[in-house]
């Protein structure tokens, strides 16, 4: 199928349609985009695809969900036009973003489940943004994406649709970002477990650049390590590792002494030539070469396991 329009309404737009338009342009780029309420535009025909408006669902022209008897999750739970669209043209896009065959289901559903479901469930009416917290309900994707819209007294006839166009750059970019991320994830767990299994038994886990690591760690159920090291452009960090479950605590800080310190002066305190940097937080430091990184790293074992003990 290779439709030579995508049509949705005319008007003031939502963040689902906005969102279909970005997976559906991608995988139909030569299709004109039409945003109109004409029944002449609107009405299922073979030469289109018409989401968010029409009242209809098919799942292959048609992916409307105001209608009586729309469609919904499983689980009983609505969709938008979003979800409708990526259901069913999720893993055509993912192949427009050459993202590989062995990683496209897994991606698929964790877009689906992380990104989809809540822009379905806000544009349903299912879920407040309020529920993101007081300080954070305003910056909810869809609520900013909106707020893109023209304002009440902005009426020249072609405003609607400048906005529209406006905005849809602006979500592509999101949409990429977060698919470019699940896909470097999924690379990275590749090189995470390989270090792992190199590691053995020691204390740090050493990797050949930075990268996700704490769900591959995870994974690994590789308990024991407690920090990692990797290059950077022009020097060396340490980490600590999260404890599982979220949030900010370690398996082990870096050394106390350390905290805060630069240079001389973290020189001095850890005894490492080259010691560079420590945060206040003890949750990274920096070493000018592989050697003072992997030094350092061995001291805040050591410390770690004088406090556990």
């Amino acid at each position: 199928m290779t439709p030579d329009f995508l049509v949705t309404h005319s008007g003031g737009f939502h963040a689902d349609e906005l969102l279909s338009t970005v997976v559906l342009t991608r995988v139909f780029p030569e299709a004109r985009l039409v945003r109109s309420r004409e029944k002449a535009w609107t009405a299922p025909a073979p030469d289109r695809i018409v989401y968010d408006v029409g009242g209809a669902h098919d799942g292959e022209l048609t992916f409307d969900h105001h209608q009586s008897g729309a469609p919904l999750r499983e689980d009983g739970r609505p969709f938008s036009s979003f979800g409708l669209i990526w259901r069913r043209f999720g893993a055509d896009y993912l192949r427009a973003m050459s993202v590989p065959e062995r990683d496209l289901a897994a991606i698929h559903a964790d877009f689906d489940s992380g990104f989809v479901l809540p822009v379905d469930l806000m544009d349903n009416g299912a879920l407040s943004p309020s529920e993101a917290g007081p300080l954070l309900a305003g910056l909810t994707l869809p609520v900013l994406l909106e707020t893109l819209k023209p304002v009440f007294d902005e009426t020249a006839p072609d405003a609607e649709d400048r906005a529209f166009h406006a905005a849809l750059e602006i979500a592509r970019r999101f949409v990429e970002a977060a698919i470019s991320r699940k896909a470097a994830s999924l690379r990275a767990r590749a090189s995470v477990l390989e270090a792992v299994a190199g590691a053995g038994a020691g204390r740090v886990l050493e990797l050949p650049r930075g990268m996700p690591f704490q769900s591959a760690l995870e994974e690994s159920g590789a308990d024991h390590l407690l920090f990692v090291v990797h290059p950077r452009d022009r020097d060396w960090a340490l980490t600590g590792v999260r404890l599982r479950g979220g949030g900010f605590a370690q398996r082990a800080d870096l050394p106390e002494a350390w905290a805060g310190l630069t240079d001389a002066a973290l020189e001095a305190v850890s005894g490492v030539e080259g010691a560079r940097f420590c945060h206040k937080a003890r949750f990274i430091a920096v070493a000018a070469t592989r050697e003072a990184a992997l030094e350092m790293a061995q001291i805040a074992v050591r410390e770690a396991e004088r406090v556990a003990s």
